[in-house]
């Protein structure tokens, strides 16, 4: 089938769908903007979007895609926009915008299944899950601070089984020149949710067995609050070493790059240890 075999009377439907679907959910994606933007454990949220549909786009190469555009309705496809718009609606009536936003994943799923059928559906489904990756949960919010006295407590605990005097009573660590707090920005949290972003899509994008990929993803916790770990406490080092304005200024800045990029550098040898091979046909 060529593009000019499809009229403008087989496109109607999917592009007045599609429309309508950004009128309807523009408010959440006024406060997805918002949140990507201010909020810093979802500023790789901006990225989620462009990378699903790049992933979409490579499920229907070349002309393959336009065999699902016209006479492939599915109810089954509009009850799941029935059901997923209803809860849209109540949960932007409570004004509880996360939950929204994964409404309104679930009503675009339900327009691709209703309005392309069921073979378009399963083609997408991974692209379409994946922008659940890009919603801020406010449960995130909940476990920063045990996550930073967590972090706190092994990070001094390395410190001094390496002969730095340090004392660590809560959150609050004293140094002979200095007196520190781990706030939340020091839990990891960011580093984690980016992780696992990113393991996903490496998971889906590489050919190798179901439970290396299940584990694969699984390794986004350790990894990432590990990594924080050993930023924190070359962190009290610097502090020590050059005062608490150093070890909070500069260093805390650059450093939590640095590790990130160190534990990046991790996933193509974990990759080979779980019997990964090369990407996948239909993703390239």
């Amino acid at each position: 089938m060529h593009m000019a075999q499809i009229s403008w009377r087989s496109l109607w439907l999917p592009v007045m769908a599609m429309a309508g679907y950004v009128v309807i959910t523009w408010p959440v994606w006024q406060w997805l903007w918002f949140e990507w933007m201010s909020n810093e454990y979802y500023s790789h949220g901006l990225l989620i979007l462009p990378v699903a549909l790049f992933l979409a786009v490579q499920r229907f190469r070349n002309d393959e895609m336009l065999t699902y555009l016209p006479g492939q309705t599915s109810l089954a496809g509009v009850a799941l926009f029935g059901a997923t718009l209803a809860f849209y609606v109540y949960a932007l009536q409570q004004r509880a915008y996360y939950l929204a936003a994964f409404a309104m994943i679930g009503m675009l799923a339900g327009i691709v299944w209703a309005v392309a059928g069921g073979g378009a559906a399963r083609r997408l489904a991974f692209p379409i899950a994946y922008l659940t990756l890009m919603v801020p949960i406010p449960l995130l919010d909940r476990i920063t601070l045990p996550l930073a006295l967590f972090t706190g407590y092994c990070s001094g605990a390395i410190v001094q089984f390496l002969g730095l005097d340090v004392t660590i009573s809560g959150n609050a660590v004293t140094l002979p020149n200095a007196d520190l707090v781990i706030g939340a920005q020091c839990s990891g949290v960011n580093s984690l949710i980016t992780l696992v972003a990113l393991l996903v899509l490496v998971a889906y994008l590489l050919d190798g067995p179901v439970w290396a990929r299940i584990l694969l993803v699984g390794l986004a916790f350790p990894l990432a609050l590990i990594g924080n770990i050993l930023r924190v406490a070359t962190l009290l080092f610097v502090a020590r070493a050059w005062g608490a304005e150093a070890g909070f200024s500069f260093y805390h800045d650059y450093s939590g790059i640095l590790f990130f990029v160190a534990v990046l550098a991790l996933i193509a040898p974990l990759t080979r240890a779980l019997r990964f091979g090369s990407f996948r046909p239909e993703v390239i």
